[in-house]
């Protein structure tokens, strides 16, 4: 993690500071609920629950695409993840049409 830094005099330098604490916090927060809506989608593929698949997948790509947007992860970082998540729910759909 980012070690502290000695204190900063310069006034935009105070400030850059406490705003790239308050994006790291953000940024972190957003990269846990990427990691828990994928785990939502993996459980419900393991259950082979295919409702619950289907709803979980919906709204992990939602999720991961707003983070991409914002820039928190890169755009081909997200559509690697929500391929592989649409991999799996599709799998358990058509193994239940099977």
């Amino acid at each position: 993690m980012a070690g502290k830094s000695a204190p900063k005099k310069n006034p935009s330098a105070i400030k850059r500071a406490r705003q790239a604490e308050k994006h790291r916090l953000h940024n972190r927060a957003v990269k846990t609920a990427i990691k828990t809506v994928t785990k939502k989608v993996e459980t419900a593929v393991s259950e082979k629950n295919k409702e619950e698949a289907q709803k979980a997948f919906m709204e992990a790509a939602v999720v991961i695409s707003k983070a991409a947007s914002k820039g928190i992860i890169h755009r081909n970082t997200a559509s690697r993840k929500i391929s592989r998540l649409a991999k799996l729910a599709n799998a358990v759909l058509r193994s239940e049409a099977a």
